[in-house]
């Protein structure tokens, strides 16, 4: 189980996730759709965050390529942290 646990956690599933399959597991006979619907809906979440890393990669990439490296009273990463516009295209914030 330990093993079961730790290689769920490598895969990215949440302790209640892993919870779920256990007790799927557990059962006499383990019902494989169940066990698909669940990972299926891990992937589209491990999706959506990397969609969310990718947004997150650019504006910061964007943000720091705007920055002179000098001793300036303002900041490009600083100004857009404080600044009131959104800073994912998405408007979101990523989880």
């Amino acid at each position: 189980r330990l093993r079961f646990i730790m290689r769920g956690r490598e895969l990215g599933f949440a302790i209640d996730e892993l919870k779920a399959l256990l007790r799927l597991v557990d059962r006499d006979a383990v019902n494989c759709a169940q066990v698909e619907a669940l990972a299926r809906e891990h992937l589209q979440a491990v999706r959506r965050r990397i969609a969310d890393l990718r947004r997150i990669e650019q504006v910061l990439g964007e943000t720091l390529a705007a920055c002179s490296g000098e001793d300036v009273p303002n900041c490009a990463l600083i100004d857009s942290l404080y600044g009131d516009r959104d800073l994912l295209p998405a408007g979101k914030a990523p989880d």
